[in-house]
């Protein structure tokens, strides 16, 4: 599950990554603060994912399911370009990762047990 969980975590980095970019354009884009803040917490999240932290896989769902909501209510599918369709790519891929790690995760406490 290693490499599961070193995919997921460098994922979050790239979208934590992603999501800073648009502040460095400048503050005239009212989505630049709520995606740095996004972006911040995919970075932490990814940092708490690569250290086999369990709050790093409960947020690597949480975190990604709020962007991808937020994401279809406030864009909306018609104002998709290549960019948000990578990024919601990715946290498609982060959330059934961090599923797959704490199911197996649990699996593996019942089995011992």
């Amino acid at each position: 599950m290693k490499p599961l969980r070193y995919l997921a975590a460098s994922l979050m980095v790239i979208t934590g990554i992603l999501h800073v970019m648009p502040i460095f354009k400048g503050l005239e884009d009212p989505n630049a603060l709520p995606m740095l803040i996004f972006g911040i917490g995919f970075l932490a999240t990814g940092v708490l994912l690569f250290l086999n932290k369990q709050s790093g896989k409960i947020l690597g769902i949480i975190l990604p399911l709020l962007g991808l909501g937020i994401g279809f209510v406030k864009i909306g599918i018609k104002n998709f370009d290549t960019m948000l369709t990578v990024m919601f790519l990715i946290d498609a891929i982060v959330i059934i990762s961090c599923i797959i790690l704490l199911l197996n995760k649990n699996r593996d406490k019942t089995e011992s047990k």
